[in-house]
């Protein structure tokens, strides 16, 4: 699981765990993947730079040779930038466009290989990809390439049985916006709780669902 040391990759692999999944982690903070590591009782875990997108297809190909194989591949990566785009700058727009949206896409190209009938390519992608507010632009465009992606990708993986799975998640209340690599996030209100979006996540990942989206009432669909 790329991802694995974030708020929701982390609480979304220990879930899993939990479930008796058999799980590989990836993340950039080597402390932090050891942690998350040792809490699913010694998973095989590795570093990647989401710069590299050798170093994204590649982590895939470790994690079937170190699992014998995938079930699926859940890419829970992403930064966050805020200001007017003549304020945010064309270094950090290339910096959103690959962590939110190239570094997902060498993840999952690389899955294709290894996640056949049955199995699940998944990312998140976030309200932003439709919503596109003010002050948002490159954020917002970078994870609207990852879900126009995913959606072709879904007509593609008709023939081998591979479900895409596409997570819009809201706003969350993981500290993410204080994050950003640039910018100063506006005034938000209260983030849906993670345990929320990864019972979510869980289901859809155990039905086959091809979207998690937000509804009203603070709540979140799961769409097959």
């Amino acid at each position: 699981m790329p991802g694995a040391t974030g708020e929701i990759g982390g609480a979304l692999v220990l879930r899993l765990h939990s479930l008796g999944a058999r799980t590989a982690l990836a993340g950039r903070d080597p402390h932090a993947l050891t942690r998350v590591a040792a809490a699913c009782a010694g998973a095989p875990s590795r570093t990647f730079e989401a710069w590299d997108l050798d170093s994204c297809a590649r982590t895939v190909d470790w994690a079937a040779h170190e699992l014998g194989g995938l079930d699926g591949v859940v890419v829970c990566v992403g930064v966050a930038a805020f200001g007017p785009v003549r304020e945010v700058g064309d270094a950090v727009g290339e910096h959103l466009a690959a962590v939110n949206a190239l570094a997902p896409m060498a993840f999952l190209r690389a899955a294709t290989a290894h996640v056949r009938e049955g199995g699940v390519l998944a990312a998140v992608t976030g309200t932003v990809a439709e919503a596109a507010p003010a002050g948002m632009a490159d954020y917002a465009a970078a994870k609207a390439a990852l879900a126009t992606w995913l959606t072709a990708v879904r007509r593609e993986q008709r023939r081998t049985g591979a479900t895409v799975l596409e997570i819009g998640l809201p706003h969350m209340d993981t500290g993410f916006a204080g994050r950003a690599v640039a910018g100063q996030a506006p005034p938000l209100s209260r983030g849906m709780p993670v345990e929320r979006a990864v019972d979510a996540i869980v289901e859809a990942l155990s039905t086959g669902a091809v979207y998690v989206r937000p509804r009203a009432g603070a709540a979140l669909d799961v769409v097959r």
